[in-house]
Order: C-alpha cells, then structure tokens, then sequence
C-alpha cells in the first residue's frame, strides 16, 4: 500500500512538473483545463515494441491535429516505465484520430485496446486539472 500511495504521490509531482513546463505562464491564469495521466509499466522485453506502437499513434494526433501527449522515462524510484499526459480530446476530436487511424489500417476501439496490452504489464489511466498553483488550489479549497 505505502509502494502504491509513494508512486501515486511521485506521480502527482511529475504530472505538476509537466504541465507547468509546457504552459505560458499567461495560461496558468486561465481556467484549469483536465488531462489524461497514464502510467504504465511495461511487459519485459516489449519496452521498444510498445514505445514504436505509441510513436505511431502519436504520429496520427499530430496528423489529425489534436494535440499531443507529452512522455515521460523512468530513471530512478518507483516502479514504472513511463507516464504520459495528454490532453482530454472531444468528441470531434477523437473521431478525427480515429478515422485517420483507420485510413492507416491500424487498430481504433476494442481492438486497438486489446493489442495494447501485449505490451502492457500494468497501466492507469486518471483524470486531473491544472496547471494550477498551489495558492490557487487552496482558494478553490476554500470555496
């Protein structure tokens, strides 16, 4: 349990980390938008199988033009492989992914899903917002 709440924490600081790093400082002052945070950990001996499979999927946002996730490798700590985040893509959106996927004959839904998973020991997908500061998140705290 300690192992999963430090790697949840860990984390939570590299997502923070992230996001500031790729944002104007203007936008911090905007409204906090959501972002899909994934952590996985990937099955041995698939690390350059899965990161080739996620190269293409990112070749297909920035082909549709949704925006693109920003990745993360592991180097020291706990024990996963890489984290991404990404944005939260509408509706819109992801059928634009999605057919551009589909016109390159790979995998959407279901499928897609199940292929993944070869290469997957274990992933998490959450939701959060920001970037936002730490003043910020306790004025929303407090109401």
């Amino acid at each position: 349990m300690q192992r999963l709440i430090r790697g949840l924490v860990l984390a939570a600081i590299l997502v923070a980390v992230a996001i500031m790093a790729g944002v104007p400082p203007s936008a911090a002052a905007a409204e906090p938008g959501t972002v899909l945070i994934g952590i996985y950990r990937v099955a041995p001996g698939k690390h350059t199988e899965f990161l080739k499979w996620q190269a293409a999927r990112d070749a297909i946002d920035k082909q549709a033009g949704v925006p693109q996730g920003q990745w993360y490798a592991h180097t020291d700590g706990d024990s996963w492989d890489y984290l991404s985040v990404g944005p939260v893509l509408s509706g819109a959106q992801q059928k634009k992914v999605d057919d551009a996927t589909r016109a390159k004959g790979m995998t959407i839904g279901f499928k897609a899903s199940i292929e993944f998973r070869q290469y997957i020991g274990s992933h998490t997908d959450t939701y959060a917002i920001g970037p936002m500061t730490v003043t910020e998140l306790s004025a929303m705290a407090s109401g």
